[in-house]
């Protein structure tokens, strides 16, 4: 809801300042000129969503992708001793994290909200360090294959659009273990004020 007063507010200052300068014709033609890009750039970007959330859907009927959560469950436990647990919470970690792991944020995203529900179950309103952690995880997440950032890229005209592999790969590593170290000194520092 503040969004939307936020963006409003916005407008209608654009608007009065357009007025006032004399200028209501560029705000007015600003403003199709942008929903004109935004609506190419939508477009031109759903293609190629499309195409990897149809690879990720492959890669989940073949069993492919349930073995790769599979093969996280180990760190994860180690990670989330807690919400190893149950299993159910356990799996839809593991699907996030390999999710994330693809560069598929869309498809990642009802798998870390399932998650987080199950693990905020009996926290009492105030969120546990694991939690904190899966936020982590989930927000500075290791791709291997960044589909949507390659796909912005390409509806941008770039015509390499995964030539930023190596830094992706780079940048998601040292994110993660700057998020990971974050939380677990923030978490020791939380117990001592206890």
């Amino acid at each position: 809801m503040s969004m939307a007063w936020l963006w409003g507010g916005m407008v209608v200052l654009s608007l009065i300042f357009g007025v006032w300068n004399g200028q209501l014709d560029a705000v007015t033609e600003a403003a199709v000129s942008g929903a004109n890009s935004a609506i190419e750039l939508s477009l031109s970007m759903a293609g190629s969503l499309c195409l990897w959330s149809g690879v990720m859907e492959v890669m989940r009927v073949c069993g492919v992708a349930d073995a790769l959560a599979r093969s996280f469950r180990p760190l994860l436990r180690r990670l989330l001793p807690e919400a190893s647990r149950d299993s159910e919470t356990l799996a839809a970690v593991s699907a996030n994290v390999s999710a994330n792991l693809m560069g598929l944020g869309n498809a990642a995203t009802p798998l870390g909200i399932r998650a987080a529900q199950r693990m905020a179950r009996g926290c009492g309103g105030v969120a546990s360090d694991e939690l904190c952690l899966l936020v982590v995880l989930n927000t500075a997440s290791i791709q291997l294959l960044p589909a949507t950032i390659a796909a912005v890229r390409s509806a941008a005209g770039c015509s390499t659009p995964f030539d930023i592999l190596p830094a992706v790969w780079f940048s998601s590593v040292l994110s993660v273990a700057a998020g990971l170290l974050a939380a677990r000194l923030l978490s020791r520092a939380g117990r001592r004020r206890l």
